[in-house]
């Protein structure tokens, strides 16, 4: 008080009463009184200027010595009410929000637990309860197993009748309360949260720790949900909406949202310009055909042709004038429905003064281009030439024979992708019941085995919810490996024990490092050295296979260790490769390079392309070089003919590494029974390649293998012997089961988008 005093204050309310402080600080009665005010100042209300200005200045006085909070005294209602400028609601404090709130990226809006990734490090339930088709007497739980920690499970067992728990019912058939109650745990026995926080708290004993870090993973984040925003974040609302529900949401309905969005005049003026560019961009996103995605889906998990669209909308959104746009196979990923709206798109774009350039194999997209550059005629040494340049409508007959162009051989009809005589039957399956994995519906399915089927249906309709996340981890999971988290499912039956093993391949590097390639890969390097080191100067020299290898010490160059490159690391640049001075690039010491087999050493054989080594092997019918011949020849097969022997596994396309892969499996005649997944195979690939791809399924069916493909090409579908079509849209629209059969019947199903656009290639 005597503070306020020595500031210049006079008066202080008291329960209501007006008090100078000399007086109050003379009696010492602070302790009678509950609620006591510094008084400011004391106004007469009258409506002029004077008053209003002394009153505006007090305000912010007292709302500077209260720290943002004021109270206004009214003699005559004896009432005092309470005004702030503090982000607050019903007397708690909040944080004043800023942009940096809403980014998981800033460690001011990450969530404090998982720092913003969503995820946290927990215990697996996928990992604790590997098999969901077995019940709890029969072992589901695989940490309950052994003398020591089966007396969780003898707990349990023994105590069940008394809260009718049931113990023989596979764990994918429990409610969903009696999964819940498995891991609480109740008076009767202790659950596996108890259980595991005993590991915990005895985890000096490496045994325990041994047993945590086997059933840890990735879980979803308690704290946040996977919003990866902190809790603050969810106090901000837009029409009862905070941001993490808004992310969410599939973009259809989140465009409808700010649409519909209604605001008072103040928040229009101050939310106009953004809610235009929020708009727009939500608007090219659904143009492109990524109206299902939300937008809280990571990077990671989206599709090479999704992450390419999303780059589009960004070019979309700057609404440049006058630029060129090129684009790499944007199709890829693309159902027909979506390719045509990519067309509209990139018509748009140039309407708008943009030139466009696309390097691309659809076909609908070269028919709607305006001037088609058709190189060839073939691949690799034999391609590199214009063969035609021009408008596709100014293409004859004449001109296609004169032009030799592959390409307009097949867009005319010269050349064609047959339609199979017939149809493979099928008696074996394996069974897919309730599978609920993203946005799929709680569906059943029944994959044919020996025969060629594939799973089609728009973008995200949850073909690879089904196929990647679903039915191969599962099946790897009952063969005793492991490739991942199982998505949501019941239960996998029917006639999975006669495959023996499964086959994802998909469009990853063949190689980790940059010496990978494919002549190794495919193991035909092998063959290669033990040829050279069976020449005359490598036994004079006593070289043996192991000199011709530029991955270990020996016949190598030692200054690049075997790259042809030295790489020189720059700071603040990217690194710049320099042909190695030693070697001169050709990757072997000098003497190694002096062996020849048929006047071509080592260097020269790792730079023929594959059609060019079949050749030059084909010279001789030794053993070896027939060896090495039967390793390369599936390269030949699936239309890579063209790849170099050594070249880099980094430099090769991702539809190049998947039909590398394919080969590599076409060479190893497997004759147990494997099922071989693909993941849209044709991306990147010609008509004729397509051709030569599905050749080499048919091949290996052949065999006795099943092929699965995940595809949107309507030449591969109609080659195929069973269709699952998923749809009938995208995202929340989609998960269902449209159609099953042949391409034959589909085609009779109004609701599948897939038989519209496959009618035309049936005849």
């Amino acid at each position: 008080m005597a503070l306020l005093l020595q500031q210049g204050y006079t008066k202080i309310l008291a329960d209501n009463k007006q008090i100078k402080i000399e007086s109050f600080i003379k009696e010492n009665t602070a302790i009678n009184y509950k609620e006591i005010y510094t008084i400011i100042d004391r106004i007469v209300v009258k409506s002029d200027k004077e008053t209003e200005s002394r009153s505006a200045d007090s305000i912010e006085h007292a709302l500077y010595e209260g720290m943002g909070t004021c109270y206004i005294f009214l003699p005559d209602k004896k009432e005092i009410k309470r005004y702030s400028t503090n982000f607050e609601y019903q007397g708690k404090s909040f944080e004043e929000p800023n942009i940096h709130m809403f980014s998981f990226n800033s460690p001011l809006g990450a969530c404090p637990l998982c720092e913003g990734y969503g995820q946290t490090i927990g215990i697996d339930e996928d990992l604790v309860i590997p098999n969901k088709n077995l019940s709890i007497y029969e072992g589901a739980i695989a940490p309950w197993k052994g003398e020591k920690m089966g007396k969780w499970l003898d707990k349990l067992i023994y105590n069940a009748e008394h809260f009718n728990f049931p113990i023989h019912k596979p764990y994918y058939k429990l409610t969903e309360g009696e999964q819940k109650l498995l891991w609480s745990g109740n008076k009767y026995f202790k659950g596996l949260n108890s259980f595991f926080t005993m590991l915990e708290n005895d985890s000096y004993k490496i045994q325990y720790r041994v047993m945590l870090a086997r059933y840890r993973g990735k879980t979803l984040c308690p704290a946040c949900k996977g919003s990866r925003l902190k809790p603050e974040a969810n106090y901000i609302k837009i029409n009862n909406h905070s941001l993490p529900e808004l992310v969410l949401m599939p973009i259809k309905e989140l465009h409808q949202f700010f649409i519909s969005l209604k605001l008072n005049d103040d928040e229009t003026i101050i939310a106009k310009r953004l809610l235009i560019e929020i708009n727009n961009r939500l608007q090219y996103l659904m143009d492109v055909g990524l109206s299902y995605l939300t937008l809280n889906r990571k990077s990671s998990t989206l599709s090479g042709g999704e992450s390419q669209r999303l780059n589009l909308t960004t070019s979309l959104g700057s609404s440049l004038v006058g630029s060129l746009y090129i684009l790499d196979e944007p199709s890829i990923g693309l159902h027909g429905r979506d390719t045509d709206r990519l067309i509209s798109v990139l018509q748009r774009l140039n309407k708008i003064g943009n030139s466009v350039l696309v390097v691309e194999h659809d076909e609908e997209i070269i028919k709607a281009s305006d001037e088609i550059i058709d190189l060839g005629p073939g691949a690799g040494r034999l391609g590199g030439e214009i063969v035609y340049q021009g408008n596709i409508n100014k293409l004859s007959n004449e001109t296609i024979t004169k032009c030799n162009s592959i390409t307009a051989q097949y867009l005319y009809g010269k050349k064609n992708i047959p339609v199979p005589e017939r149809r493979r039957n099928w008696n074996q399956y394996i069974e897919l019941t309730g599978v609920r994995e993203n946005n799929l519906k709680n569906i059943d399915i029944q994959i044919p085995l020996h025969v060629f089927t594939c799973v089609t249906g728009v973008s995200g309709s949850g073909k690879s919810s089904l196929i990647k996340n679903v039915l191969y981890p599962g099946l790897k999971k009952i063969m005793g490996e492991y490739a991942g988290k199982t998505g949501k499912h019941a239960n996998i039956s029917g006639d999975y024990r006669t495959v023996t093993d499964i086959e994802f391949v998909d469009q990853n590097p063949i190689g980790r490092s940059s010496r990978s390639n494919p002549a190794t890969y495919l193991k035909a390097y092998d063959e290669i050295r033990k040829l050279y080191a069976s020449q005359q100067a490598s036994k004079i020299n006593n070289y043996k296979a192991s000199h011709f290898s530029f991955n270990i010490d020996g016949g190598r160059c030692e200054e690049c260790q075997g790259e042809g490159i030295i790489k020189v690391e720059m700071q603040f640049m990217a690194d710049v490769e320099l042909v190695c001075e030693s070697c001169k690039g050709r990757r072997f010491k000098d003497d190694i390079l002096e062996v020849e087999y048929e006047g071509k050493n080592i260097y020269d054989i790792l730079e023929l392309t594959v059609d060019e080594a079949i050749e030059f092997f084909s010279q001789k019918e030794g053993t070896t070089e027939r060896r090495i011949i039967n390793k390369i020849k599936p390269l030949q097969d699936v239309g890579l003919g063209y790849v170099k022997l050594g070249q880099s596994s980094s430099t090769l396309s991702g539809g190049e590494s998947q039909r590398v892969k394919l080969a590599f499996f076409l060479s190893k005649e497997k004759t147990n029974h494997t099922m071989f997944v693909f993941d849209e195979p044709t991306t990147g690939l010609h008509f004729d390649d397509i051709n030569k791809l599905i050749a080499s399924f048919n091949a290996l069916i052949a065999r006795g293998h099943t092929i699965l493909v995940i595809e949107h090409h309507p030449d591969v579908i109609k080659s195929s012997d069973w269709i699952i079509d998923l749809g009938p849209e995208g995202g929340n629209n989609g998960g269902y089961v449209v159609f099953t059969g042949t391409p034959e019947n589909i085609i009779k199903e109004d609701k599948s988008y897939t038989g519209k656009y496959l009618k035309e290639k049936l005849g």
